[in-house]
């Protein structure tokens, strides 16, 4: 029956953490008691804790535990809400102790829990499920009369939604069945350790998120997600023209934090700057700075003097000339000022240019990478800076593009040739035809392969080998463009 055609008037009853790590896309398999014929297709029934057969410790992974306890607390004995249907792809019956470890180490349960209910039952039956998630919940009767029950009515004529995609579905399901081990099983640990603080906060969610993805535990997301933080990075170049200089001093000591400057200078809170400084980064580099908020008014040329004064007093002379200057200013520089600024070597940049940089970084974690900033604050021209900085904003997106370009490339060349995985030497070859935006060498290509399946950003997977140009790429998730 084609995913297409689906006609649901039953359910499989699972225990309510089974049911959530199928949801999850943490698992794809089940145990069933009786043999289920391939194709079938059902609702997942989220039964409580009296459907075990062992005690609870027993019966899941200590990473895991905690998760399922909180899954059965949830659970409402009155009725059961219906979040997802499944399709059994395949039934096994493991009956060794290395399918028993193979199956506890890509699923939630323990070999011991697994050796234990083989023991009880003499058979076990495996299900591997293609999961998908039903439009809307449905809310039946609590029913425990047998592992089916009939639903009370049937559901048909809707969309289907996988959990997983078809080739990560794939993948998952050929590691499993060739008795492959995890490939980051140190990051599954991670995964359980943040799972509970995902629930009240933000970055442990997004962070969350983005574990499960590279784990290939979930499909793909729509759109990069929004930083939290730019409601307030989106103010900098309105309070930048304005007379409100207060504010605006905050909000450019908070932006350089969000770059990832660090010092006692930035502290976002503070109503002036140490010394009479705006700000003051330490760390990756010394940058000493001054804020001008106006609406109209010409910069003159006491901001750069002031810069250069409460600097050399506040610093001493050595520490100031190895300090990257840096004015922030929204109005136009008179001749003075630009002179001043220019002969000091100070950087002078717009609240606009600032703003496009740190929503750079916000839009793309870590794509801005305060090295090459920092050669780009050292060169010359010095006085107004707007177009030195432009130019390092605009390599920035276009590394990006390349990036997403060469992501797109690997999925496509993935389910056009219909393998899993490839090499960077294919990998170039098919580059040039794809209307690249740039050309590359192999071995840069192999770099941004590496980066782009690097934990820190999952785009791609990875399987090492032990020569570079043998190394096998295959594809998880997509790098949108804004």
């Amino acid at each position: 029956m084609s995913d297409s055609v689906v006609v649901l008037d039953q359910a499989i009853c699972l225990p309510t953490p089974d049911v959530e790590a199928l949801i999850e896309g943490r698992m794809i398999v089940a145990l069933s008691r009786i043999f289920i014929e391939c194709e079938r297709q059902f609702a997942l029934y989220p039964a409580n804790a009296s459907t075990l057969s062992l005690p609870i410790e027993q019966y899941y992974d200590p990473n895991f535990l905690p998760i399922a306890k909180g899954a059965f607390t949830q659970c409402n004995s009155q009725s059961i809400l219906i979040k997802a249907w499944a399709k059994c792809k395949l039934c096994q019956i493991p009956d060794t102790t290395e399918w028993l470890e193979a199956i506890s180490c890509l699923s939630i349960w323990t070999r011991d829990g697994l050796q234990e209910i083989l023991a009880k039952r003499h058979t076990l039956f495996l299900i591997y499920l293609r999961v998908y998630q039903l439009p809307q919940p449905i809310e039946v009767p609590a029913n425990l009369s047998s592992q089916f029950i009939s639903l009370p009515y049937a559901l048909n004529n809707f969309e289907t939604k996988p959990i997983l995609t078809d080739r990560t579905f794939a993948q998952r399901k050929h590691q499993l069945e060739n008795l492959q081990p995890p490939l980051h099983p140190e990051l599954e640990e991670l995964q359980s350790a943040i799972a509970s603080l995902s629930i009240s906060q933000p970055a442990a969610k997004q962070l969350d998120d983005d574990i499960k993805i590279f784990l290939g535990w979930s499909s793909d997301k729509p759109t990069n997600p929004l930083d939290l933080d730019l409601p307030w990075i989106q103010r900098i170049a309105k309070v930048g023209n304005s007379s409100d200089g207060h504010t605006f001093e905050k909000l450019v000591r908070r932006g350089l934090l969000k770059l990832g400057f660090t010092g006692s200078g930035l502290n976002p809170d503070a109503t002036g700057g140490a010394g009479g400084m705006d700000f003051y980064t330490e760390q990756p580099y010394p940058i000493v700075g001054e804020c001008k908020a106006t609406k109209t008014e010409k910069v003159t040329d006491g901001t750069p003097a002031q810069l250069l004064k409460i600097g050399m007093n506040h610093l001493g002379k050595f520490q100031y000339d190895n300090s990257i200057k840096l004015i922030i200013a929204a109005g136009e520089l008179n001749f003075y000022a630009s002179r001043t600024a220019t002969e000091n070597q100070m950087n002078v940049i717009s609240p606009e240019t600032l703003q496009k940089l740190i929503e750079l970084q916000a839009h793309y974690k870590n794509s801005i990478n305060l090295l090459e900033l920092k050669e780009c604050l050292q060169q010359a021209p010095f006085g107004l800076a707007e177009d030195k900085l432009n130019t390092y904003i605009d390599k920035v997106e276009q590394s990006i593009r390349l990036r997403s370009h060469i992501t797109q490339l690997v999925k496509n060349y993935l389910e056009n040739s219909g393998i899993e995985s490839t090499g960077v030497e294919a990998l170039h070859g098919a580059y040039f035809g794809s209307h690249p935006p740039q050309p590359i060498k192999i071995a840069e290509m192999h770099e941004i392969l590496i980066e782009l399946s690097s934990p820190l950003t999952g785009y791609l997977g990875r399987i090492k080998s032990s020569d570079w140009k043998s190394d096998r790429f295959y594809f998880l998730r997509d790098l949108f463009i804004n």
